[in-house]
């Protein structure tokens, strides 16, 4: 996360109101907006700006002094970045052994990662998804980012003396930098696997230091204090419209884009790239406007505090979001979160981050070296350092001692309550795909649910066959009560492609039914093409169901988007809407919001009977 820059005769107010922008997206995103589901491309702008702001101070360095001191740089570093960090981890470790222990096990290997700056390659070498995941969260998520960066700063300025050290010009050195990034692009776009969690190419420092490259190559051609106000207003006016344009451009991206999209990974995220470039540029210009009108008050006052607020904004939503919540977003909720946030980022920049950055570490040494000369003061010195001693071992303690966590195993504890009549109504602004659909969905509004023939095993299951992931596996028992004779295949952790294999496999052994239920989004999204290549390999299945998904994850909204398109295309397709049908009903779920329990199993195994009830009588 970069920092304000205070150049020596110049600050560039607008790059916080960038900043500002760019974590505002960030933050939207991890509330799980739904009109903001590219928030995550603000990680991409912070990367441009360090890039950037680094360059620009190593290059004025080299000019001042001849050569880079490397020493100074990394202190300063590290003096800007762990202080604020290492308070958030130890607030958030003895927050989750209080309030959620279920996320203290999540954090047990992300604290040291984090500590050491590589939490992108624990992820990536222990695949966590940044996407397809549930259970318990880690709240330490976020600082894949941070670890990316930190990695940039350590190799960056190596490499940039070297290439100076040999007498590269600034011309050529911004095309070599560009080259790299389009290498690093490159290799996003060949291990992206389209329809594939894209966690790897989302977190590897491999195939994200293009944005950083972009913003470096600037640096080498735009740097900020050979920047001169005067101006043609021509001139001002291209700098003007070529920072708005790019800015609305990444504005859109933010609003229309999602993860799962292929063309993210395909180019998508280095054009981002180069115009949040384009835009530093116009900012960072004395003559343009843009830089102007993005140093309003309110914007700088986040930029400036934008990393504490990165910090912190994660583990806050992490932990004060509730597991189960299958009714509207709480607005209150989001607000308090948000408030929250900024508080702590506020309380960060004022009693850390600001504090340390005029001095505060040098002049905390003297006192301490004064007090330790004083009658008593190396006792008082020794119990300031016991107390220090004592909370890290406590951290620790809590961290490696708290119970492991397996999100496979998070499925929801069984009762034994009696199933209430469902709601399968469509949800709200969406009607029927097909008349299939409104029968299914409508079927428990018009019977009562004991007295239904879906729920006294009148419905034969012959010739029918279910797959998909644990959501089904919970439900198997009850569609097997309701629906004698039915093949039920479900499987943790199933994606979208093991469902295709295993159609196929049927499909080779003679065993898919006449009629085939899908369920399938729990744990990540896939694409149309992906869906639709599926639905076109069962040619020879009579009619199809398509259950959508009840998952507090982004995924959730792509998922059912994705099925609910698909089966208005098909007349033998139809659409069950369990996401509608367990709207409020919270006691469906267990722990983790997604397995279902007894009454849950209930529900989801009488949504299917009655709609194949239902389509058997339309034959």
């Amino acid at each position: 996360m970069p920092e304000p820059l205070h150049a020596k005769d110049r600050y560039m107010a607008g790059l916080d109101g960038l900043r500002a922008l760019a974590v505002i997206a960030v933050v939207i995103y991890h509330l799980n907006s739904s009109w903001a589901p590219g928030g995550l491309l603000g990680v991409s702008v912070f990367f441009v700006l360090s890039g950037y702001l680094i360059t620009d101070i190593l290059l004025a360095k080299k000019e001042e002094l001849g050569h880079f001191d490397l020493k100074d740089f990394w202190l300063r570093r590290a003096r800007r970045l762990l202080p604020a960090m290492l308070s958030m981890l130890l607030v958030v470790i003895f927050w989750a052994a209080l309030f959620g222990r279920d996320h203290l096990s999540a954090m047990r290997g992300d604290v040291p990662a984090a500590l050491l700056y590589i939490s992108n390659w624990w992820f990536i070498f222990h695949k966590v998804s940044y996407f397809d995941s549930f259970g318990p969260l880690s709240p330490l998520g976020h600082l894949w980012s941070l670890a990316v960066e930190e990695q940039f700063y350590l190799i960056w300025p190596l490499v940039l003396g070297i290439a100076l050290y040999f007498g590269l010009k600034k011309g050529k050195l911004a095309l070599w930098m560009l080259g790299a990034a389009l290498i690093s692009a490159l290799a996003m776009a060949l291990l992206y696997s389209p329809g594939t969690d894209p966690s790897r190419v989302y977190y590897g420092t491999d195939t994200r230091i293009f944005s950083l490259l972009c913003g470096a190559a600037l640096a080498a051609v735009w740097p900020s204090r050979k920047l001169k106000p005067s101006v043609s207003q021509s001139a001002r006016n291209i700098l003007d419209l070529a920072g708005a344009a790019t800015l609305v451009a990444a504005g859109y991206m933010v609003l229309k884009t999602n993860e799962y999209q292929p063309f993210l990974y395909r180019g998508g995220l280095l054009l981002l790239s180069i115009a949040a470039a384009v835009t530093v540029a116009a900012i960072a210009h004395p003559a343009g406007r843009l830089g102007q009108c993005l140093a309003w008050a309110p914007l700088r006052w986040i930029g400036v505090r934008s990393y504490g607020l990165y910090l912190w904004h994660y583990p806050v939503i992490v932990m004060t979001t509730p597991s189960v919540s299958t009714g509207p977003v709480s607005l209150i909720r989001v607000l308090l979160q948000v408030l929250a946030s900024l508080i702590l980022a506020a309380l960060s920049w004022h009693y850390i981050e600001e504090p340390i950055r005029h001095g505060a570490m040098g002049r905390l040494w003297s006192r301490a070296r004064v007090l330790v000369g004083k009658p008593g003061g190396i006792r008082k010195a020794s119990a300031a350092g016991a107390a220090v001693l004592l909370v890290v071992f406590l951290a620790v303690f809590a961290v490696y001692h708290s119970p492991s966590a397996n999100p496979s195993e998070q499925t929801a504890t069984v009762t034994h309550e009696a199933a209430p009549p469902v709601n399968t109504q469509p949800a709200p602004g969406s009607e029927p795909t097909n008349v299939t659909e409104q029968s299914a969905l409508g079927a428990a509004h018009s019977a009562e649910v004991a007295g239904h023939p879906a729920e006294r095993g009148l419905v034969s299951g012959e010739g029918i066959t279910a797959i998909g992931d644990s959501v089904m596996l919970d439900a198997k028992s009850e569609l097997e009560k309701r629906l004698p004779g039915i093949t039920v295949d479900g499987m943790v952790g199933r994606q979208m492609s093991e469902v295709a294999e295993v159609v196929e496999q049927l499909k080779t052994d003679d065993k898919l039914g006449e009629m085939v239920i899908i369920e399938v989004g729990t744990n990540g999204a896939f694409t149309s093409k992906q869906l639709q290549k599926l639905i076109d390999s069962m040619s020879g299945v009579k009619h199809i169901f398509l259950v959508n998904t009840r998952v507090p994850r982004p995924w959730q909204s792509v998922v059912n988007e994705t099925l609910e398109k698909t089966a208005a295309g098909s007349e033998r397709v139809t659409l069950l809407d369990w996401f509608s049908a367990s709207e409020g009903k919270d006691e469906y779920f267990g722990k983790d919001g997604v397995h279902l329990g007894r009454s849950g199993s209930e529900a989801y195994a009488h949504l299917i009977a009655v709609a194949i009830h239902d389509q058997l009588k339309i034959k």
